[in-house]
């Protein structure tokens, strides 16, 4: 006997009083089934109710042939007349994201020709694809359009139109239907064949955001949110942006200007630093001009200096340049030699030693090493010595 399914009859019962027809033992608990029932079964990307059966745990529900099946902790009698309390925080997010993505899609779908072709309802964000190339810019057009519905508030419709019916509608669906089909329609925005719960008026969705729109396979996938998972999303990126702005001396919506000249601060800075540093490193390389071999063990350095000092110093002298930069425990190294001579050998010793990691080719090799400045240079004198 199917079971009689609550969730279509009034999508927003949160409670209800069920008769127990079967319990039997299963991987992950017990499956319940019931007369009837207001837990929505996972289907059509909109995953399962979860909530309480009496005093036990409903941990999923899934549908087969029309009946559902209830995942419970511990068995149930059966006959015995129950209490089921959906999770109602977690019913009503569902509605909002299901809901949403129906009147963006529909959006989406009548404006740009193309088809939703995959919806994954996540526990952070919902994901849709759709099959043609849908710019950044026709994303918030049609999320604009969206929340243009939803502020209008029209009645959701949801009716099981006779076959001649649904032959003359013009409906979405993913796959050919039989049997009777199930359509919801959002006035002015959707109308689309879906087994889902949904809200009872299109203001309940609250709102809609576009998070990101990506290049996948032949068209895009679109990360998106509504509802209250919209608004805490919202929130905590103007919480977010606010501190910022008190970080920077500038408001909220000024941030971005105030980035973009750190940015060319920190760029005129970095520059600034490279010309200082090639004066510093000809210092440095004139220093030790003629000398055969030289270790130099420096503070930290940024980005590749420590390369461009041993280059510096290299052409220099004629033997081997090693430069180590950083601090006891961790330190950056460039090796590099001119005169054609392979260090492959050398580094091999020099990483087992120093506990390094690194590498090159020929006369260059560079890499890191957790060690000290008393084992950087015991090594290398010993490496002079040939001992």
């Amino acid at each position: 006997m199917e079971t009689e399914k609550l969730y279509y009859q009034d999508p927003f019962l949160a409670s209800f009083t069920a008769t127990v027809l079967s319990c039997e033992a299963a991987q992950k608990g017990f499956l319940v089934t019931l007369d009837r029932t207001a837990f929505y079964p996972e289907g059509g990307g909109q995953p399962a109710d979860h909530g309480h059966l009496g005093p036990l745990r409903v941990s999923d529900v899934h549908e087969k042939e029309g009946v559902v099946f209830h995942t419970v902790d511990a068995p149930v009698e059966i006959g015995q007349r129950v209490e089921g309390r959906i999770d109602w925080a977690r019913r009503f997010d569902h509605m909002q994201q299901h809901s949403g993505e129906h009147i963006l899609s529909g959006i989406l779908c009548a404006d740009y020709a193309c088809d939703n072709v995959g919806f994954h309802m996540g526990a952070d964000t919902v994901t849709i694809d759709y099959n043609t190339d849908i710019t950044w810019e026709q994303a918030l057009c049609a999320e604009a359009k969206a929340n243009a519905v939803i502020a209008a508030d029209a009645p959701v419709e949801i009716t099981f139109p006779s076959p001649g019916e649904l032959a003359a509608l013009d409906y979405r669906s993913k796959k050919a239907l039989t049997g009777a089909v199930r359509i919801v329609r959002f006035p002015e925005a959707d109308c689309c064949a879906c087994c889902g719960t949904h809200v009872l008026r299109a203001g309940q969705v609250g709102l809609v955001k576009v998070l990101s729109c990506q290049k996948f396979r032949q068209g895009v996938r679109m990360e998106i949110l509504c509802g209250q998972r919209a608004f805490r999303y919202l929130s905590a990126a103007y919480d977010q942006t606010r501190a910022i702005g008190q970080k920077l001396s500038v408001k909220p919506l000024e941030t971005l200007k105030a980035v973009e000249r750190l940015e060319h601060e920190l760029s005129a800075a970095k520059f600034r630093v490279a010309e200082l540093e090639s004066m510093a490193w000809g210092a440095i390389a004139k220093a030790h001009a003629g000398e055969e071999n030289v270790l130099l063990v420096e503070g930290p350095m940024a980005g590749d200096s420590v390369r461009r000092l041993a280059d510096a110093v290299a052409h220099q002298t004629g033997g081997l340049t090693a430069v180590f930069a950083g601090e006891e425990g961790r330190y950056a190294y460039a090796l590099l030699r001119l005169d054609g001579g392979d260090l492959s050998a050398f580094v091999k010793a020099l990483n087992s030693a120093l506990h390094g990691r690194g590498g090159g080719r020929g006369g260059f090799a560079q890499g890191s090493a957790e060690t000290t400045r008393a084992e950087i240079e015991a090594f290398f004198a010993k490496a002079k010595s040939g001992k």
